[in-house]
């Protein structure tokens, strides 16, 4: 009979979280878990076959309290200005988790086209709030999410990165011009 769990995963990977956002990805190691529980390592390795889960499970959390910034960014006015500050917001309020889902290095073959839908479950839904508010086709919207990510992106690192602090008007009002100069762009560039 395999022995009894001291810890539920969820306490484990809230550990990690915990240990992650005030140290970094680095600190996150099963001895550090095991310290902050008042324990051993042996009861995280009894729910978890190995660190590689745990990590899985920590950053599952992460995109979690991601997506929540997110839905909140989309119940705004104007739902896609609402997403790129929330982006900015959780990268402020969360520089850790920021780091760990959105600073690091991804596979060599990655294009642009394809990092948006790889990194953020969020995409559709994204891509969804330009549509129903600006008049514009999927593929536009695609194109005006791939510009605006990249510069709330840009943003965002100056913020997680403490390089740079932004009231919320600011960030609104960078994204907004922005976003504008952007739609005039692929509108005009239709009626051509």
């Amino acid at each position: 009979m395999p022995p009894r769990a001291k810890f539920t995963k969820k306490e484990i990977v809230d550990a990690g979280l915990t240990i992650l956002r005030e140290s970094g990805i680095t600190a996150v190691t099963a001895r550090e878990i095991g310290r902050y529980l008042g324990s051993s390592t042996r009861p995280i390795f009894t729910v978890f076959e190995n660190m590689g889960e745990v990590l899985d499970g920590i950053e599952d959390r992460a995109r979690e309290i991601y997506s929540d910034y997110v839905h909140q960014g989309l119940q705004q006015n104007l739902a896609f200005r609402g997403v790129g500050q929330a982006y900015i917001s959780f990268a402020m309020n969360e520089p850790q988790l920021f780091r760990l889902l959105f600073m690091r290095k991804l596979p060599d073959d990655m294009v642009l086209g394809k990092i948006l839908p790889e990194i953020d479950d969020n995409y559709p839904s994204i891509v969804k709030s330009i549509t129903d508010q600006y008049p514009v086709t999927n593929e536009d919207a695609v194109i005006l999410y791939r510009h605006l990510w990249i510069y709330s992106h840009g943003i965002a690192a100056l913020c997680a990165t403490s390089m740079c602090r932004f009231t919320e008007q600011e960030i609104s009002d960078m994204l907004t011009a922005v976003f504008k100069a952007l739609l005039f762009e692929r509108l005009a560039g239709k009626s051509k």
